[in-house]
């Protein structure tokens, strides 16, 4: 691959890393889940997984990496809208 589809595929990779880390952010912070989806984030969660997975079959260290720090952002989510709503 040529150095800007490289380039391309880590700048990709961090948005899709990152993506949640503000969210994740503001419910630690606030404990405020009220207007967050359960279902978006039960499937965004399974999709990562599913990524993460696909990522082990290829042997992509950056599918991996990249899905997988993710899904950490987004099951902090979860995890906070599952405890947290009333």
């Amino acid at each position: 691959m040529n150095i800007i589809g490289e380039l391309l595929g880590y700048i990709a990779g961090i948005c899709t890393a990152i993506v949640f880390l503000p969210q994740s952010i503001r419910t630690m912070k606030t404990k405020d889940v009220k207007g967050l989806s359960l279902s978006t984030h039960i499937i965004y969660n399974i999709a990562m997984l599913s990524w993460i997975l696909y990522g082990f079959y290829l042997h992509s260290a950056q599918m991996i990496i990249f899905n997988g720090i993710s899904f950490v952002f987004s099951f902090i989510i979860l995890y906070m809208i599952i405890t947290q709503k009333k």
